[in-house]
């Protein structure tokens, strides 16, 4: 099964970056690293215009109603 672009490690990113300015083509880097033309296309692309190529997928999801101080208190007090 092909990874999306959200899914793929910093290192494979790093090689996916690396594949493509080394000449590889986009069949050869997504063979490479495992995953869809797509996301070696958008990986790539992101790159070259940003000059960064980190997931945007950090922070997904309902932020947490407790703290982390406050949650090691509770499982003390729990304890």
């Amino acid at each position: 099964m092909m990874r999306k672009a959200a899914d793929i490690s910093e290192f494979d990113r790093g090689q996916i970056v690396m594949a493509r300015r080394l000449g590889m083509s986009i069949t050869k880097t997504e063979r490479l690293v495992g995953c869809s033309r797509s996301a070696v296309v958008s990986i790539h692309a992101k790159w070259i215009n940003d000059g960064d190529t980190s997931s945007r997928r950090q922070g997904v999801g309902r932020p947490r109603v407790i703290e982390e101080k406050g949650r090691r208190r509770l499982s003390r007090l729990v304890k």
